[in-house]
C-alpha cells in the first residue's frame, strides 16, 4: 500500500468513495443528508487537492487504485484571548472503500495523517464522528482518539 498526498488524477476515484461515505450518512440521517448526493463537486475537489491548507491524503493499493482517503483541514489559533496558540489538523472526512474494509487501510491512513500532522507542527488531530456510525466511532477509539467536546441536538 502506498500512502501519499492526493493528486488531480485521483479525483474520479475520490468521487466514487465520496458517494460511499455519503450513503452511510444519508441512510442514517436522511433528515440531514440528501440521499444520492456527495460532498464536493469536481471543481471543488480540484481546488481542494491543490490547497496546502486542506490536504487530502490517499491510500493506494498494490494495483494502483485509491482505496481510501482522508480530507484534512489545517486550523490555527493564534493570539486568542482565552485559548493557547496551537495548530490543529482536523480530519473532515476519512473513508475506506467498502470492498477493502478489514485490510487495515483506515489505520494506515490515520497513522500517515498523524505523521503529516507532526511534520506540519500540529499540536493535535481532531475530527467529528456522527452517532449514526458506531463502527466509525469504534475505529477512532481504537486509534486512541478520545472525546474533546460533544455536540447535542434537540429536533423540533
Amino acid at each position: 500500500m502506498k500512502l501519499r498526498r492526493a493528486e488531480i488524477s485521483d479525483i474520479g476515484r475520490i468521487k466514487e468513495l465520496l458517494y460511499q461515505v455519503h450513503k452511510v450518512h444519508s441512510d442514517g440521517r436522511p433528515d440531514i443528508f440528501r440521499p444520492g448526493a456527495k460532498k464536493y463537486t469536481e471543481g471543488e475537489l480540484l481546488e481542494i487537492i491543490q490547497d496546502d491548507a486542506r490536504p487530502v491524503y490517499v491510500a493506494e493499493n498494490t494495483n494502483g487504485i485509491v482505496s481510501g482517503y482522508a480530507f484534512c483541514l489545517l486550523q490555527e489559533v493564534k493570539d486568542d484571548k482565552s485559548c493557547q496558540d496551537m495548530k490543529t489538523l482536523y480530519i473532515d472526512d476519512l473513508c475506506v472503500d467498502e470492498k477493502s474494509r478489514g485490510e487495515h487501510i483506515g489505520s494506515a491512513l490515520y497513522h500517515y495523517v498523524c505523521d503529516e500532522a507532526k511534520r506540519l507542527g500540529c499540536y493535535h488531530i481532531t475530527l467529528n464522528v456522527w452517532e449514526l456510525n458506531p463502527s466509525a466511532r469504534k475505529f477512532y477509539e481504537a486509534m486512541g482518539l478520545k472525546p474533546l467536546k460533544t455536540t447535542l441536538e434537540h429536533i423540533l
